[in-house]
């Protein structure tokens, strides 16, 4: 069984990962960390993650990116793996992360839900054939009203597996209004809608001659997020050191 350490444990997401964990007989969370103790949980819980002594095998990071330099000092200490969920990283961290992949396996993606990772792997197949034979590719994406960066992380993800499949040859267009001219063939459109509650909903468009492909991927819940952190925590679980993401995960 792995044994993981959840990193946020009191927050939204902590307590679905938390609440999977308890159903799943191939993982079990041995402690938390999370400077609001005020939830009682199964396991221990720490204010500080150096506070916490606790044998494990993973860590599962789910909390402010300001916590993230002290979890990285933590992993690379005891060789942790450590599959990190946190957005709105600085390039500083972003650095920081690579070098500690020289040191222990770190697992980021810009989304971790199975379903949007292996979306990237049917685009790219998709993209292989059709933009070849001409079809123009536009995404469209769908967040809540709260969420504040346009476009996606998920929805550039996407872009730029579909690119990667091109040789990254194609320009992102994310506003037509600056401009009134024609679309360009070598390029991918990218547009953003906010309203609502809407959990995520990205749509990739293929548009040729006489025929339009779709390709939809609609969250529900933010459990998505979590069910595919800890599959990635069970993959990472005495891995090498190296830079890993759900691709792996899916492929393993």
């Amino acid at each position: 069984m792995v044994r993981m350490i959840m990193h946020g444990c009191n927050g939204k997401m902590g307590q679905v990962i938390s609440g999977i964990c308890q159903e799943d007989s191939e993982i079990e969370i041995v402690a938390g960390i999370d400077p609001y103790t005020g939830i009682v949980n199964p396991y221990p819980v720490f204010s500080k993650i150096e506070e916490c002594q606790i044998e494990a095998d993973v860590v599962v990071d789910f909390a402010a990116a300001s916590g993230v330099d002290g979890l990285l000092d933590y992993c690379i200490a005891r060789q942790m793996p450590v599959v990190l969920c946190t957005t709105g990283l600085s390039e500083e961290q972003l650095k920081k992360v690579e070098e500690a992949s020289r040191q222990t396996a770190v697992l980021k993606s810009a989304n971790m839900s199975l379903g949007i990772n292996m979306l990237m792997e049917l685009l790219q197949t998709a993209a292989k054939i059709l933009a070849p034979a001409g079809f123009d590719m536009e995404i469209v994406e769908k967040h809540h009203n709260q969420k504040v960066d346009a476009p996606s992380g998920t929805a550039l993800a996407l872009a730029d597996s579909i690119n990667e499949a091109l040789g990254n040859s194609y320009e992102y267009n994310y506003d037509r209004t600056k401009e009134r001219k024609k679309r360009e063939s070598c390029e991918i459109g990218i547009q953003a809608v906010r309203g609502g509650s809407i959990v995520g909903e990205h749509e990739v468009i293929f548009a040729g001659l006489d025929e339009v492909i779709e390709i939809k991927h609609t969250a529900y819940s933010k459990g998505i997020f979590a069910k595919g952190a800890v599959e990635a925590a069970k993959f990472l679980a005495g891995r090498p050191a190296g830079r890993y993401d759900m691709k792996d995960v899916i492929a393993k």
